[in-house]
């Protein structure tokens, strides 16, 4: 399989489980979160809001407030960003729409799956299945656009975690739901609405930030054994992995050691080992989770370097240069 067929089967199977995500996101919110009124965030949030207040459908206002956010996406994250992000936009516009078919009574009301009075109980389930779906979607380079376009943005430049960037725009959203009548007549009534809908924010934004760090995690070997070179070899070669060897001394025995130093995903960590044990199975090996990894091939560092320490770099950097050209 030459380097295009490979590009082409990655894009395939990020477009796979996005539309897998965006399936998963339709039912969790379409059958355990809009019948039971729960207010949540993101743009989805907005135009059910605009729904209950209204009666505008929901797909509907969805989509206008996207295809304004979109200008943005183009700008900031990419062509390749924003056709995945099109795709969601409009796919998960349609499924929103079937999945709401689907609940819907002939009068217009919806079926109440858990029962009626199963609010927290189907808030619980509801956004544990959206939170999760949303990791899935971001995880294959995807977006269901909204707030989530803006928490991409913000994650891309800055060290804020996506979970992070969704609360904080989410309570501005859930916080609107006090000033409208349809949550209900009395103040009380909105102020339980809107600890619902906070409650849905935090279940949502933990389990999104659950999942993707849990694929992320990374993992440090350190790898002791005499055939080095052949383990060292088997993962670079069967792996495409780079290994750092470190120099050892052993105390009790006095012999010079060769350390193979390795940092990996931990959904890599099985793969290490089966070809460890096969080299040499009486290796010493350790293996402990790291905070993050972050340069080539794993996360990249995000933070902000201040414009003056940044123009005295640039600055060295070109003069070094001058240097080198001059005989």
């Amino acid at each position: 399989m030459d380097i295009n067929q490979k590009i082409i089967l990655n894009e395939a199977k990020d477009y796979l489980f996005i539309t897998l995500g965006l399936i998963l996101f339709s039912f969790g919110w379409a059958v355990f979160l809009l019948p039971y009124t729960i207010v949540t965030g993101g743009v989805t949030g907005i135009a059910a809001i605009i729904f209950y207040a209204t009666g505008i459908p929901i797909e509907s206002s969805y989509l206008v407030i996207n295809i304004a956010l979109l200008i943005v996406a183009l700008k900031v994250l990419g062509f390749k960003f924003m056709m995945k992000t099109i795709y969601a936009i409009f796919a998960l516009s349609f499924f929103l729409w079937a999945m709401q078919k689907m609940v819907e009574k002939p009068d217009g009301s919806f079926i109440q799956l858990l029962g009626p009075g199963q609010d927290f109980m189907s808030l619980a389930i509801g956004t544990g299945i959206t939170g999760c779906s949303l990791a899935i979607v971001f995880l294959h380079n995807g977006s269901t656009g909204g707030t989530d376009i803006i928490a991409a943005i913000i994650n891309k430049f800055h060290n804020f975690s996506i979970g992070q960037a969704l609360i904080a725009l989410d309570i501005i959203i859930i916080g609107s739901c006090l000033f409208i009548p349809a949550f209900g007549e009395t103040f009380v009534e909105r102020s339980t609405r809107l600890v619902f809908g906070f409650l849905a924010m935090a279940i949502e934004c933990t389990v999104l930030d659950y999942v993707m760090n849990a694929r992320r995690e990374s993992v440090q070997f350190m790898i002791f054994s005499k055939k080095w070179q052949e383990i060292a070899n088997a993962i670079g070669t069967k792996m495409d992995h780079g290994v750092t060897i470190l120099d050892g001394h052993g105390w009790y025995t006095g012999h010079e050691r060769k350390v193979l130093c390795i940092l990996a995903r931990k959904n890599e960590s099985v793969m290490i080992f089966r070809l460890i044990k096969m080299i040499d199975p009486n290796a010493f090996v350790s293996q402990s989770s790291v905070i993050g990894v972050y340069g080539e091939g794993f996360d990249s560092i995000k933070v902000k370097v201040p414009k003056k320490i940044k123009q005295k770099k640039q600055l060295q950097n070109e003069t070094d240069s001058s240097d080198k050209q001059q005989p």
